[in-house]
This record gives structure tokens, C-alpha cells and sequence, in this order.
């Protein structure tokens, strides 16, 4: 046998496409040629080192006549180590050594002594063999537990190449892989606890609201507020992902290479706080080669957290608008476009000026109105009208940061959270992302809370987005009050998480 075909898969997006690995050996004379062809990247290029040292080290030994390898379809580009073992189990098919290679989908990257790194995408490429109808997919070790979570395909981790040869040839009976303990199993939240925080009632209102709607929301404080004390317990009263959603968020993560050795579904909502020097592909998804998720994908189902917003570049921070809209980021290069969800919660926190103590009263600001008008200008009104509540988080008065009283627990903010979002899955989405089409039924007004609403748009001069987005957190204060429709003074605490961005930018 001379030509023989194994599978595995090319990972673009947040999916994996098939791809067939066609080896073939013809007499060369004395020279030893490897070629890889089907576009292939640098990475899968130089895997013809790693596979010869492999296989020769696995006590295989390598053939003395040529080999070409194509990657099909060849009008794709593919990238990564994860070839490595498929093009190895394949040289040792057309050798006549590995059988069975059409009941297997495979991925791994190889050691020099024929060992088995993990990879990333693992979990997109079970679901691939999944629709294809492939029953089992071998993976590294390290990936097998990750792959395991998806239903219909046997996944076997294996740590090496000696290992899968004897998997494919039937002279071991490994079992299948199982997957991490199940989301009811997972441990608790590892989020910092609300009752650490001293004061700042209103503003944990404001952010007990924007969880349980799934708001975006910003903090404008100077420094030594709380602001990123607050933030950071937020992932704390959040409710837990449902399967779909870790499913989902992990597939994200697993493509990124971030996700742990060993790791299965993560259990936990992301809380993503990228540095302000990033850069737009960093944060947006991009980069050279093929397109990969950026920080706002990676916060998919959970919490993005921009510091010191005014910090980030204008041009990186006009980028969230689209995702904040839509839910999810297009990402277009020259040979395909891609497609990365980014449904998180936007939490951002800056100071009022770039001194930090505009309006405090116990410090002096020393920022011209100048300095101050360009430091607030990096927040472009577009970006302030798709947060939905724009809250203050003063100074903490010295009776409160040393008083005795208990603030309230992450649990107990989160039972009321919970009890919100039950009422909202009920309606078929969080509060946030209410479809414009159905807004007012969804936030249907008394007559009072009409008058209420109106005498806020006149006098706030409020764009048709605002208006949305105050209806939006409106029904959400009233699912927390546990009210079936939405009342004037609903409204009235809405309204009043969007003053602070006519107080300072106007």
C-alpha cells in the first residue's frame, strides 16, 4: 500500500472544517523527499522534522522512498501543529503499519520522541466529527477531557504516537474518555464577596440591576472609590452557566488556547480585564494569519472589564460599538470572514478627570476645563449611549469605612438576581437584548410611568437609543421587585443611571 488517508479538521472562526490528509510514497532513488502541499503554513511545514524524529524514535523507522502529503480541500489554509499526528498515522498507513484510519478523526501535535502535546480548537473538532458521523476522535491526553463533554463520539486520549498506532490497529482496548465533572458538580464561584465592600449602597444597587438585566455599565469615581473592587465581584452575583452557554463559551476558550490542561467545560462566567495598551486585534479578534477571538469573545457569556477607560485609545475603544450592538464580532480578511460570538457585559471605570478629583470635594482638581472636555472626549457619545447605566461612585466617608455594619453578601444580591433572570428566560432573553419589535410589550407603562418617561427624554434631550435602553433597565428593576409591569418609579430609578453623562459631558 502506497496511499492512504487519514482525517482531522482545520479550525477557523470558532469552527472546525474537515480535512482529508492523503500520503503517498513513490520511489525517489536515493533521496528522501517530504513535501506537504495544500496550503500549509509554516507550522505544518516544519512538521516533517517532528515526524521523522517520531516516528524513528517510536521504534517505527521512516520509509526510504519519498512522501507528499496533501491537505485537502487545498483551498483553505491550514495552521497549527494539531497535522502532526495525522500526517504521521498516515505515513505509517501507506507503509502498510495503521489500519482502520476511516473510523478516526485525529489531532496532535508531536515531541521529537513521538509524545503528544495538546492542541487547541479539540472541542470544535468533536462537534465536527459529530455531524460528520465519525465515531471516534483521538486527541492528546491533555485535550481528551475537554472533548469528552460532547455526546456521540467516542474520544480517546492518548500520549503518544506508539499509542494511537495501537488504538487504530486494535491491539489495545483503551476506554473512552470521560468528560470533567458536570457543571452540577463544579465548585463555587471564586469571585471576591460584596461584603467586603464599605458603603457605596447606590452604587451595588446599580450593579445588582445590571446583572440581572445583563447591562452594561460604567463607574466614574476618583481613585480609591472602589470602583475596581466593585467590578471584580460582579462575576459573584451572576447567575451560573446553563450547558449551552459553557458549551459555547468553552469552544471560544479552546480555540483561543486558553483553556488548562486537563480542563472540560468551564464553569464559571469569564471576567476578562485586558491592560489599556492593547491593541484593536487584541481586543476586537484578528491578528496576522487566520483571524483569532479577542478579549471581547473571550468574555463571552460574562464579564468584560475596561479600567481607566478614558486610558484606552479612542480608535480601540469605537470598535466596541459593534460587538455591543450585535452580540457578536466580524472579523474580514482577503480569503474568508469570520464570525466570533461576544455577548458579555461591558463594565467600565474611569476617573472624572486625569488628576481623578473633579467634583470631590475634599481635593483639589488641578485640570483646566479643557483638560478635562479632552479627557472625557476619548468616550465618544455613540460608545455612552449603548451603556445603559452611567452610576457614581464617590469617596467613601470615613463613618462608613469604619462602621460595623455588615454589607450585604454576593449571595444574597445573587438569589435576587437569580429569582429576575428566571423571569426573564421565561420571556426568551435577558432584559438587555430585548428585540425592538417587542419592547413595548415586553415594558408596557402605566399611565404614570408614560409622564415619567417623557419628562425625561424632553429634559435630558435622550436619543431614541437611550429611550430603549431606559425602558430596558426599567422592566429589569422591575423584575427584581418581582412586578409584572413596569411602574413610574421603575422608571424613575432607570432615568436616573443616565444623568451622570449629561452632568459630565455636556
Amino acid at each position: 500500500m502506497s496511499l492512504f488517508c487519514t482525517r482531522s479538521a482545520a479550525i477557523f472562526g470558532i469552527e472546525a472544517h474537515p480535512v482529508h490528509v492523503e500520503v503517498d510514497m513513490y520511489a525517489s532513488g536515493t533521496t528522501r523527499d517530504f513535501v506537504t502541499v495544500g496550503m500549509p503554513d509554516t507550522a505544518v511545514r516544519e512538521s516533517r522534522e517532528r515526524i521523522k524524529s517520531a516516528l524513528m524514535n517510536s521504534g517505527f523507522g521512516y520509509p526510504s522512498r519519498a512522501v507528499t502529503i496533501n491537505l485537502a480541500p487545498a483551498n483553505i489554509r491550514k495552521e497549527g501543529a494539531g497535522f502532526d499526528l495525522p500526517m504521521a498515522l498516515g505515513i505509517l498507513g501507506a507503509m502498510g503499519m495503521v489500519e482502520n484510519s476511516g473510523q478516526y478523526m485525529m489531532t496532535g501535535e508531536l515531541s521529537l520522541d513521538g509524545t503528544l502535546r495538546p492542541v487547541r480548537g479539540v472541542l470544535s473538532m468533536a462537534i465536527c466529527a459529530r455531524t460528520l458521523g465519525i465515531p471516534n476522535l483521538i486527541v492528546p491526553a491533555g485535550n481528551a477531557a475537554e472533548a469528552a463533554v460532547v455526546d456521540g463520539v467516542r474520544v480517546f486520549g492518548v500520549g503518544s504516537l506508539a499509542d494511537a498506532v495501537r488504538l487504530m490497529n486494535e491491539q489495545a482496548s483503551p476506554s473512552p474518555a470521560r468528560p470533567a465533572p458536570g457543571l452540577d458538580q463544579a465548585g463555587g464561584c471564586t469571585a471576591p464577596d460584596f461584603r467586603d465592600v464599605r458603603g457605596q449602597t447606590v452604587a451595588k444597587r446599580a450593579l445588582e440591576v445590571a446583572a440581572a438585566g445583563a447591562h452594561n455599565v460604567l463607574m466614574i469615581g476618583p481613585p480609591g472609590s472602589g470602583k475596581t473592587m466593585l467590578a471584580k465581584r460582579m462575576a459573584g452575583i451572576l447567575p451560573p452557566l446553563t450547558f449551552e452557554e459553557a458549551l459555547e463559551t468553552t469552544r471560544v476558550h479552546s480555540v483561543a488556547g486558553t483553556l488548562s490542561k486537563g480542563a472540560g467545560l468551564l464553569t464559571q462566567r469569564p471576567f476578562r480585564s485586558p491592560h489599556h495598551t492593547i491593541s484593536d486585534a487584541g481586543l476586537i479578534g484578528g491578528g496576522s494569519g487566520t483571524a483569532r477571538p479577542g478579549e471581547v469573545s473571550l468574555a463571552h457569556n460574562g464579564l468584560l472589564f475596561l479600567d481607566e477607560m478614558p486610558e484606552f485609545p479612542r480608535n480601540v475603544l469605537e470598535l466596541l460599538r459593534q460587538p455591543l450592538e450585535d452580540k457578536s464580532v466580524t472579523v474580514a480578511r482577503s480569503a474568508m470572514t469570520l464570525s466570533f460570538p461576544a455577548s458579555f457585559m461591558l463594565v467600565g471605570a474611569m476617573n472624572p478627570c486625569p488628576c481623578g478629583h473633579y467634583g470631590d470635594v475634599a481635593h483639589e482638581c488641578r485640570c483646566t476645563g479643557a483638560i478635562i472636555q479632552r479627557y472625557l472626549g476619548k468616550l465618544s457619545g455613540p460608545l455612552l449611549d449603548r451603556i445603559d447605566l452611567h452610576i457614581e461612585v464617590p469617596a467613601v466617608p470615613y463613618q462608613e469605612l469604619r462602621g460595623s455594619q455588615e454589607s450585604e453578601s454576593s449571595a444574597v444580591i445573587a438569589a435576587r438576581v437569580a429569582r429576575a433572570r428566571e423571569a426573564q428566560s421565561r420571556r426568551g432573553f435577558y432584559n438587555a437584548h430585548i428585540p425592538a419589535g417587542r419592547l413595548r410589550e415586553v415594558c408596557e407603562l402605566d399611565p404614570a410611568g408614560e409622564r415619567t418617561l417623557e419628562l425625561a427624554v424632553r429634559k435630558l434631550g435622550l436619543s431614541a437609543r437611550a429611550h430603549d435602553r431606559i425602558l430596558k433597565v426599567a422592566r429589569t428593576v422591575a423584575d427584581l421587585g418581582g412586578e409584572p409591569r413596569v411602574l413610574s418609579k421603575h422608571v424613575a430609578e432607570a432615568v436616573q443611571y443616565r444623568n451622570l453623562d449629561r452632568n459630565y459631558w455636556t
